[in-house]
């Protein structure tokens, strides 16, 4: 936890800061269930297309709701006032979890992205996936917002860090949209691998993060967020 987090907790729960950890546990309900929808229509839609972009991206909201549901869990626990002890064992399996499994869907998204170009395999236009990755690029912004705001309300690195997953997310709808959008209207079959092979760039950032701070009990960088 932050010096500042620690010095608002002493404060035997001002009403304001109660306040803010109560709509901090409501946004994270809006998130979880966003990553649930956004993980099962973005993965459906993918491999039905055989679209690799769409699929990793419905992948990479997997690994958010992991990270996502134990930041819920955890600000449920603090609105309690309950003892964070077995909290914060569940937190660091998390983050290594999902350092671990973001690391395997970069490899993923390489080796399926280049068997693809080389294989010039042609994914189906899919109307879902670009619906789906257009509303998260509309609403992932939104959402942000709200949390930075909160997250300097209660002094939380954790939610901070949540904001800052929901930037990239919207990075990697749009991504991933540009992708699908090329394949749909032009033709373009390479655009969608070629999509993926960009996502990486998101990914990589977000698994390195997730890596060192998993590494020095340092939860508070995107999707190792759980300080």
């Amino acid at each position: 936890m932050t010096e500042d987090r620690l010095a608002l907790e002493g404060q035997p729960w001002a009403p304001d800061f109660r306040h803010g950890v109560r709509m901090a546990v409501h946004l994270e309900i809006v998130t979880v269930v966003w990553m649930l929808a956004e993980a099962t229509l973005a993965i459906g839609a993918g491999i039905a297309a055989r679209s690799v972009a769409l699929t990793a991206f419905g992948l990479d909201s997997v690994i958010e709701l992991l990270t996502g549901g134990t930041l819920l869990w955890r600000l449920v626990v603090e609105l309690r006032a309950a003892d964070l002890h077995r909290v914060d064992r569940a937190e660091r399996r998390a983050a290594w979890l999902a350092a671990v499994a973001l690391l395997v869907l970069c490899l993923y998204v390489a080796g399926t992205s280049a068997l693809s170009l080389a294989t010039r395999t042609h994914p189906e236009a899919s109307l879902l996936g670009i619906g789906v990755a257009g509303v998260a690029l509309i609403g992932m912004p939104v959402l942000a917002v709200r949390k930075r705001h909160l997250a300097t309300l209660i002094g939380s690195a954790a939610l901070r860090g949540d904001a800052a997953c929901s930037v990239t997310c919207a990075y990697l709808a749009g991504t991933t949209l540009v992708g699908l959008a090329l394949n749909a209207l032009l033709g373009w079959w390479w655009a969608d691998s070629a999509a993926a092979l960009v996502l990486l760039y998101w990914l990589g950032r977000e698994a390195r993060e997730a890596w060192h701070g998993a590494r020095e009990g340092r939860h508070d960088a995107c999707c190792g967020r759980l300080a």
